[in-house]
């Protein structure tokens, strides 16, 4: 393997690393929202820290499926 094909298997690997970052980042971000809503406007069930942290997941997956699917067109 030459430098260049690690420095590029390398160059992966972060990128991957950091979209679990972010995905992780979004959903506590979201779910932090939900939390102050709920503080904010209390109510029995906590629904806004539901809503919030399962449309958090939602836009992460989202970012994930587009930054992974930019990826795979870079390598073509």
């Amino acid at each position: 393997m030459s430098k260049r094909e690690n420095k590029n298997q390398y160059h992966k690997y972060i990128r991957f690393s950091g979209i679990a970052i972010q995905m992780g980042g979004t959903i506590y971000l979201g779910s932090l929202l939900g939390k102050w809503l709920d503080g904010k406007y209390p109510n029995s069930d906590e629904i806004y820290t539901k809503v919030c942290t399962l449309a958090a997941v939602f836009m992460a997956m989202y970012a994930v499926i587009k930054q992974v699917s930019n990826i795979s067109k870079d390598n073509d």
